[in-house]
This record gives structure tokens, C-alpha cells and sequence, in this order.
């Protein structure tokens, strides 16, 4: 039992736990405002167009029995509003990481270069190439 706590303490005290159940609370947060915003705002402007809120549509079947497919019309409102907003904020963190990535990249020094007569690879400070013994222009012969 002391070994399943340890093990439960270890997985509960990483980030990436802890960074989930802040992503779920403020997730649950935003879905409210996002159906306060379909439910309040973008259903009464429709509306206008239609006559009534889509929340208030509905088809009685038998008796009592009603299909409510004005609440299923915004529900899917407000999970199309949700992705987008999902989607913009996914595109946006992928850009800055992206950036983020090319700043970081350090630039590599080259230790090599091209022999301009056999193309073989040759150190960058070479004065002669080791494959063709070519002399190698820009630098001067020792004499060796």
C-alpha cells in the first residue's frame, strides 16, 4: 500500500498533471462563457432572422413528447465556437514555438568545406586538399 501512495504522490506531483487539471478547470470555465455567449447573444440576433430563439424550437410528436432540436442547433453552435477557439489558440502556441525554436537553434560553425577540384569534404582550415592535393586557393604554400 506504502508503495502504490509513493507511486500515486510521484505521478500527481508532476507538471503535466497539474498543468491538465488547470487546462480542465479553466476549460470547464470557457464553456460557460461560450454558451452564455450562443445562448444569450448569438440565438436572440438569429432570432431576429428567424422569429424566436433557437433554444425555443421545437416539434411535438405525441402528447407531451417534444423534440427539442432548437437546444441541439445551439449546442452545435456553441461546439463549432469552441474549436475555432481551439483551433486559433492551438495555431497561435504553435507559432510562437515555432519562433521560439528558430531563436534557440544555434548556429553550427562549419568544420568542413568542399574541395573545389575532387569535391571531396575536406577540413576548413585544409590548404591543401588530402584526396587531390590540390592547392587550395586564399591560402599561401609553406613550401613543404
Amino acid at each position: 500500500m506504502k508503495k502504490f501512495m509513493n507511486e500515486f504522490k510521484k505521478f500527481i506531483s508532476r507538471g503535466n498533471v497539474m498543468d491538465m487539471a488547470v487546462g480542465i478547470i479553466i476549460g470547464g470555465a470557457f464553456t460557460s462563457i461560450v454558451s452564455s455567449l450562443v445562448d444569450d447573444i448569438i440565438n436572440p440576433i438569429l432570432g431576429l432572422f428567424g422569429g424566436m430563439n433557437f433554444d425555443q424550437l421545437k416539434v411535438n410528436l405525441l402528447g407531451e413528447v417534444t423534440l427539442n432540436y432548437g437546444k441541439f442547433i445551439s449546442t452545435v453552435i456553441n461546439f463549432l465556437i469552441m474549436a475555432l477557439i481551439v483551433f486559433i489558440m492551438m495555431k497561435v502556441m504553435n507559432g510562437f514555438a515555432e519562433k521560439l525554436k528558430h531563436t534557440e537553434e544555434e548556429v553550427e560553425e562549419k568544420t568542413t568545406k568542399e574541395c573545389p577540384f575532387c569535391k571531396s569534404e575536406i577540413a576548413i582550415t585544409a590548404t591543401r586538399c588530402p584526396h587531390c592535393t590540390s592547392k587550395l586557393e586564399g591560402y599561401k604554400d609553406i613550401g613543404i
